[in-house]
């Protein structure tokens, strides 16, 4: 099983929301995928709660089967479409794909 995680600075204001209401709009379009992604195991999106400005404001935590499932994806086009909203409203991305 393969864990995907995803971390994102958000703007403090960005598409004439807040980076709190841009956090909500975000997390509602990722987990709208569970189920029309069928490859999708688990996601879950968290807002971090420590006001040190230093960290990231957002993750996802989300795994697959395998390396191709994670990459199907990654290229589906509703993942895609989501994803467009994300950078839209985030400054810093970063992830990590492990084994687990």
């Amino acid at each position: 099983m393969i864990e995907h995680i995803v971390m994102w600075k958000l703007h403090e204001q960005a598409e004439g929301r807040s980076a709190v209401e841009n956090f909500e709009m975000v997390r509602e379009g990722l987990t709208s995928l569970v189920g029309k992604i069928p490859v999708i195991r688990r996601l879950e999106g968290k807002h971090n709660v420590n006001p040190d400005t230093k960290n990231m404001d957002m993750i996802l935590v989300s795994s697959f089967d395998s390396l191709e499932d994670l990459a199907y994806y990654a290229g589906h086009p509703e993942h895609l479409r989501v994803g467009s909203l994300v950078g839209k409203v985030a400054t810093q991305r970063t992830a990590i794909d492990y084994q687990i």
